[in-house]
């Protein structure tokens, strides 16, 4: 005996098609999971902003104040005329107005012209080295310049007391340092000493000034004030 099938209830003609709604209701299910998104109740707590009341304003209240009306002002009853006197001076008021002979013809203002800084310049960089008495036959600026450190080398060996340091109780090898100015007219000027003993710079000092005028040194063909550096070394013998 076969069994009865009705061919309108077979099942298997429609599987494929349950097969691929299955299929898309897992992936949109999957997806739905992929971006579903969570957040921590904690971190979301502490973002929260309280926010305080607003402060009450305490607006003052203002009082008007009565004030009383000026008072009126004082009327004399009777008012006194004063006569002109005859004797009396009056104040002579002098003119205002400039005359002629006082205004001052444009030659005679002076112009003020203010002082220009003049610049120092070492020794060892000036353009053109101050001519100390005798190096003037010498044309070129470095000849000059061996021709005046010679000059005052010579001059401090001969004028220098060599003695001095025995007197004083100093021993060996003794050194001073002058610093000096030669300033735009040649002169000698800002000296300055370093030594072992006062007596010593004070002996510098007095011989550099006994240095002779020289003619100034110029920077760019004007002249300027130079600044020049000696060293003086002595040994005091034992």
């Amino acid at each position: 005996m076969k069994p009865k099938k009705n061919a309108k209830a077979d099942l298997q003609k429609k599987s494929n098609l349950f097969l691929s709604l299955g299929l898309i209701v897992a992936l949109l299910a999957s997806l739905l999971l992929i971006e579903w998104k969570t957040y921590d109740k904690k971190e979301f707590t502490k973002e929260q902003v309280f926010m305080d009341a607003p402060e009450e304003e305490v607006i003052p209240i203002t009082e008007q104040l009565n004030t009383p009306p000026p008072k009126p002002p004082v009327i004399p009853e009777g008012i006194d005329v004063v006569k002109d006197d005859p004797d009396l001076k009056e104040d002579e008021i002098e003119t205002t107005e400039i005359s002629l002979e006082d205004i001052v013809e444009p030659e005679e203002i002076v112009e003020h012209k203010p002082e220009e800084k003049v610049a120092t310049i070492p020794f060892t960089l000036i353009e053109d080295v101050p001519i100390f008495p005798g190096c003037e036959a010498l044309n070129d600026n470095a000849l000059r310049k061996s021709c005046m450190s010679e000059k005052i080398t010579d001059y401090v060996n001969k004028k220098f007391n060599k003695d001095l340091g025995s007197e004083l109780g100093l021993s060996g090898i003794n050194r001073i340092t002058v610093l000096f100015q030669i300033d735009t007219k040649g002169n000698i000027t800002n000296i300055q000493a370093r030594a072992p003993h006062p007596k010593l710079e004070e002996e510098a000092i007095n011989l550099i000034k006994a240095l002779p005028k020289m003619e100034p040194g110029k920077q760019r063909g004007k002249p300027v004030i130079v600044s020049y550096a000696l060293p003086i070394i002595f040994q005091v013998q034992d």
